[in-house]
């Protein structure tokens, strides 16, 4: 994240999870303190045909000045006005479901692949072929994909996608002679080597708990492939298969070289141990990139796919979540919502927001991407070279799944890794009475 979670993207230091009781379905009952999510103009407004609502979950800084000089670029090309609704990124993937069964905005932030499908099936979104029709030529098949429901038609509009990998800095692996690990004995080896040197092996925050999403699946794709991933992720595969449990002891293996404490500590401040070099490496997506403000020490940054655990996979997977925006179940102003999403579409678009945010990439095959940093050039390489590409746990299943099963028994994982087969069984047990709730 969202992560993130994201989701795991631009997720800010939320409230505390424990006041926040989720309800199924994804939906959440309100804790002390936390406003509900609600769109702008309220139930019972009359609809300003040059006006869009737009419901958004970008939240830190840099994301939301990118979207407002979008929308500031929209209102000048057609004089409709973007009325955003912001709130907090966290806060809004906790109370997605009860906000669209609502009185939702007329266009909303939000996720490809799964999570999308999840809300297009239970008819919380209008799909948008008519846009599509206009904006098709723009993305290659892969996104296009992404952006389709189980029913064939199109619910999304991709902004940009961004993978996930192992950051470091190029002068401290200089300064120890240290070599990117290409396989999971190498990745062991080189942790152990930077413990030795002083070092925090591998940066580490789980307070949002998308983080070790993240983790979980870069070792389970590597330790398993991308198919039985898949399905693990969809609910067919089961949590007590040896399989599984053949993830959980590489992860295992590996914790002691995680910083401690990680259940406390934000994305954000462990990314500052490896701004200062005091870790090593760190799992995340390239959004880290927004945590070194110093040109100097954005120019050090440099990332890895993450290690070969089994050869017959080799790193053939890639996590490449992609984020962009849909429309609601009953907008107010749809002819100028599918306007912007036609305008949300176009590779002007992705440039405007790019130009504020180099930490990701575009989804368009049409961007320009002369502009790109170094970074933002091997991110787009990894994508494009994948053989598959996953969206991110949160993602990837049920978002109800994910959000009261899987993020506390990760927790419960990071804290104290003993007891392995039983938190299995519980997920197992959990998995099941979710997946069948329809």
């Amino acid at each position: 994240m969202h992560h993130l979670s994201p989701s795991g993207r631009f997720a800010l230091p939320s409230p505390s999870r424990r006041t926040l009781l989720r309800g199924m379905g994804g939906a959440a009952v309100l804790g002390a303190g936390i406003p509900l999510l609600s769109a702008c103009g309220g139930s019972g407004t009359a609809a300003d045909p040059k006006t869009v609502t737009l419901g958004s979950n970008a939240s830190d800084a840099v994301p939301k000045k990118a979207f407002a000089e979008i929308y500031a670029a929209f209102k000048k090309q057609s004089g409709i006005t973007v009325d955003v609704n912001t709130k907090d990124h966290n806060t809004f993937q906790e109370q997605i479901n009860s906000y669209l069964q609502g009185t939702p905005d007329d266009v909303f932030n939000w996720f490809a692949g799964y999570r999308m499908q999840f809300f297009a099936a239970k008819k919380l979104a209008t799909p948008i072929d008519e846009v599509w029709d206009k904006i098709g030529g723009n993305f290659p098949d892969a996104m296009k994909a992404l952006s389709k429901g189980a029913d064939g038609k199109y619910y999304f509009v991709p902004l940009y996608t961004y993978p996930w990998a192992l950051f470091y800095r190029k002068s401290v692996f200089q300064q120890h002679g240290y070599t990117v690990p290409t396989t999971w004995d190498q990745l062991v080896a080189l942790c152990k080597q930077m413990k030795k040197d002083g070092l925090v092996p591998v940066a580490f925050g789980d307070k949002d708990a998308w983080p070790a999403l993240g983790t979980f699946d870069q070792i389970n794709f590597r330790t398993n492939g991308y198919d039985f991933h898949v399905e693990l992720m969809a609910g067919k595969a089961s949590w007590t298969d040896a399989k599984v449990r053949k993830t959980f002891d590489h992860w295992a293996e590996i914790l002691p070289y995680h910083q401690d404490g990680a259940v406390g500590r934000t994305w954000q401040d462990a990314a500052q141990t490896l701004v200062s070099k005091k870790a090593g490496m760190y799992l995340l997506g390239t959004f880290v990139a927004q945590q070194f403000t110093n040109q100097a020490d954005a120019d050090d940054l440099d990332f890895f796919a993450f290690p070969e655990i089994d050869p017959a996979y080799g790193q053939d997977t890639v996590e490449a979540p992609t984020d962009g925006f849909m429309l609601s179940k009953a907008p107010k102003s749809k002819a100028s919502a599918v306007k912007l999403l036609q305008y949300l579409g176009t590779p002007e678009a992705e440039a405007i927001y790019l130009k504020a945010d180099p930490s990701v990439v575009a989804a368009s095959s049409k961007a320009d991407t002369s502009s790109y940093t170094a970074l933002q050039k091997k991110a787009y390489a990894m994508i494009s070279g994948a053989k598959h590409l996953t969206q991110f746990m949160d993602r990837d299943s049920r978002p109800d799944f994910t959000s009261t099963v899987m993020q506390p028994a990760l927790q419960k994982f990071v804290r104290d890794p003993k007891g392995i087969d039983s938190l299995l069984t519980s997920i197992e047990r959990q998995k099941k009475t979710i997946f069948a709730s329809g």
